[in-house]
C-alpha cells in the first residue's frame, strides 16, 4: 500500500520507498521510514494530496505519494 492508496482521514507508518532517490525536501520535512502520515485531504482531482507527517503538513503529488510504501495503522 502506498500514500496515494489511503483515504482521507487515514493514518499509517511509512515503511520504504519505491525507488532508490526521494526528493531532499521531503526528508527534510520528515518523510523518513517509521515516521507517521495522515492524509488530511486530497484536491477535486485527487492530485495534489494534502499529508500530516509528523506534525508537518505539507502537499505532495500523487505520482510521489505512489512511491512511498505505508502500513495503514
Amino acid at each position: 500500500m502506498t500514500i496515494a492508496d489511503l483515504i482521507e482521514g487515514d493514518k499509517a507508518i511509512i515503511t520504504s520507498f519505491i525507488v532508490d532517490e526521494i526528493p531532499l525536501k521531503l526528508i527534510e520535512m520528515g518523510c523518513i521510514a517509521g515516521n507517521s502520515v495522515e492524509l488530511v485531504q486530497s484536491a477535486p482531482l485527487k492530485d495534489p494530496l494534502y499529508l500530516n507527517i509528523n506534525e508537518t503538513f505539507l502537499a505532495i503529488r500523487k505520482e510521489t505519494a505512489s512511491q512511498i510504501l505505508v502500513e495503514k495503522i
